[in-house]
């Protein structure tokens, strides 16, 4: 079996609020930055591999030039994000003992891929995987699972996906890929 997970809110938390919250203490400014960058058509677009990070903040700062200070301090430590679930990373080594792959399928920037690779080394236990930004296509567009699946030669029939967005799951089954709801690691371990 091939075991696809998501990344954001899968394998490493992904609150954009939360983390706003550790920097600014006001409410109102935490969610219009959270508006103004984490639910702009830029943040999509950073996925898709189409728009650079630092090109993304010139116009976050050029569109509300009054909090530019904020916007540059939310995007030079927007890393801080992507803490590790741990009680997920915990059974990776399991499905692999239990002779399955383990494949990531995932919306993401460059800076944000490059970061994760890098920091977090439970990504050398997975067998390959496909992040949005490499093939400017993003989930729930169907090319993106097509890809992954086309790219490792997988069997759809042989493959279970995360992911802790319904839309995506949905789409994912549409692919004929058996798609889990994520909602905490327990929901995994009932596969192993």
């Amino acid at each position: 079996m091939n075991y696809i997970f998501d990344v954001g809110n899968v394998l490493v938390d992904y609150r954009p609020k939360k983390y706003l919250g550790s920097l600014f203490s006001d409410g109102e400014l935490v969610e219009k930055l959270y508006t103004l960058v984490f639910g702009s058509p830029e943040w999509l677009e950073m996925d898709k591999g189409l728009l650079s990070f630092n090109n993304a903040t010139e116009i976050f700062c050029s569109r509300e030039p009054q909090y530019q200070k904020e916007i540059r301090t939310l995007m030079k430590h927007v890393n801080r994000i992507f803490d590790p679930i741990e009680e997920t990373i915990d059974l990776l080594p399991k499905i692999k003992e239990a002779g399955h792959s383990l494949y990531y399928l995932s919306n993401i920037q460059f800076e944000v891929r490059d970061y994760l690779l890098k920091t977090h080394d439970f990504f050398t236990m997975f067998d390959g995987g496909v992040f949005s930004c490499d093939i400017n296509h993003i989930k729930p567009s169907p090319e993106i699972y097509r890809h992954l699946l086309k790219k490792y030669s997988l069997n759809p029939a042989d493959c279970i996906f995360f992911d802790d967005m319904k839309e995506n799951v949905t789409a994912a089954e549409k692919e004929n890929i058996k798609s889990i709801l994520f909602t905490t690691p327990d929901c995994i371990s009932e596969f192993i």
